[in-house]
């Protein structure tokens, strides 16, 4: 007897964009987090699923399958063993309308059946579920701008992650609140990645990358896919990969959202700026930086924006990003133009903000020869971000290298030497 074709799966796919490389890839990803080995699958084994070839997939990849999707194994079409294989599907030659009907009629009964064992209700998951876990996301958002990349941040981010995962399966739920769950999952991903970027552990943020990658795509959620694109751009910009930085960081900026929303574009077009300043790349870094100024301008305060949007991106950002570029490119007068812009607008919950901005100024007034306004001015950083922030502690560093290089036995090495000093001993 021929094998019947998984048209269910075959169209839960096609609704979510998964190709069958992908969605193996996410399964493989899955796997490893409940074994911890990678799974083995690639895009001949879901293509062996869709024909119908393989009717009920070894148990890990099935949990695994059920963490992607949300929905249990059955609800995609597949068949126990020893359950009879459904009835054909009708002719190929039906409306695509009416098929597509059976299909999301074949799904929702399936769906049923597997989560009401006897007479008992599953619960039901609504969007009271997401806005309390969106209340966590805020706090998360609060704590970065507080400490900036600790692995506590990281590892709370990650588990707050797995929790909006595990909602899928706790019960019955609307699209909507599946794409909300999903675009929760992958929010505090990213943040995840996010932290970990920021303390310059870059194999792990890449892990999140891939992770929060998987779910935005699953949620459809342009601004958490501009968040998580973005994010990649910065982080290949830190590890000197400009090029990199520069491609991944068009992904964000070509997606249909900065269109839609100045402000998207803003960002966007500074953080390209950034990494042109890295690049050495003078002519491109003013041009985005004028662009990005001139879209925050046509920006409407007004409109609806995400939490994390709002929680960072203004003026102060802005020339954070403009003080790296133009530090980058050695212009040490107009970095020190845009540190103080920064941090006279900054707001007063920014304090990783603050301590990297005023280190950065330090950099750009020692390049200039002014040794104990640089100094005066490092030793401002408080020591809690001098001596637990790795961006931070890494420029002081640098700093003091640069210091005593430039003004050998002096006493403002001296001052410098015994500041740091206090800093070891405190900590």
């Amino acid at each position: 007897m021929d094998a019947i074709r998984n048209t269910v799966l075959e169209a839960w796919m096609t609704e979510h964009g998964y190709s069958s490389n992908s969605l193996a890839d996410a399964v493989n990803r899955a796997v490893e987090q409940l074994t911890g080995h990678v799974g083995g699958l690639d895009g001949s084994s879901v293509r062996a699923w869709k024909a119908g070839r393989v009717t009920w997939p070894k148990s890990a990849t099935r949990t695994a399958l059920e963490a992607v999707t949300g929905l249990p194994a059955v609800a995609l079409g597949f068949v126990p063993r020893g359950r009879p294989s459904p009835t054909p599907a009708p002719s190929q030659q039906e409306e695509p309308d009416m098929k597509r009907r059976t299909l999301v009629g074949g799904i929702a009964a399936a769906a049923a059946a597997a989560a009401t064992p006897g007479t008992a209700s599953p619960r039901r998951i609504g969007m009271s579920d997401v806005n309390r876990l969106n209340k966590r996301f805020a706090e998360i958002i609060a704590s970065d701008h507080r400490h900036g990349g600790q692995p506590g941040i990281e590892e709370r981010a990650a588990a707050l992650a797995d929790e909006a995962l595990n909602l899928q399966n706790a019960g019955s739920a609307t699209q909507r609140v599946r794409s909300s769950l999903y675009a929760s999952g992958a929010a505090f991903r990213s943040s995840a990645m996010w932290a970990a970027i920021d303390g310059r552990r870059y194999d792990v943020a890449k892990a999140h990358m891939r992770e929060a990658q998987a779910l935005a795509e699953m949620s459809g959620d342009q601004a958490i896919k501009f968040r998580i694109w973005s994010h990649a751009g910065t982080m290949y910009r830190h590890m000197g990969r400009p090029a990199d930085a520069c491609a991944v960081n068009d992904v964000a900026r070509n997606l249909h959202l900065t269109r839609r929303d100045p402000l998207f574009a803003s960002l966007g077009l500074a953080r390209q700026g950034a990494i042109h300043g890295t690049a050495q790349n003078r002519t491109d870094t003013r041009r985005a930086f004028e662009q990005a100024q001139d879209a925050m301008l046509r920006a409407d305060p007004a409109d609806h924006r995400p939490v994390w949007l709002l929680a960072f991106y203004d003026q102060a950002e802005l020339d954070s990003l403009a003080l790296s570029a133009y530090l980058a490119l050695g212009d040490y007068p107009t970095a020190e133009y845009h540190a103080h812009r920064c941090l006279s607008s900054l707001r007063p919950h920014m304090l990783r903000s603050r301590a990297i901005t005023t280190t950065r100024l330090a950099h750009a007034l020692l390049a200039q020869g002014a040794a104990e306004a640089a100094t005066a001015t490092a030793m401002k950083v408080p020591i809690d971000a001098a001596t637990r922030h790795a961006r931070v502690s890494r420029m002081l560093q640098e700093f003091g290298a640069a210091l005593r290089a430039t003004a050998p036995r002096s006493t403002t090495v001296q001052v410098w030497t015994e500041h740091t000093t206090t800093w070891r001993t405190a900590a």
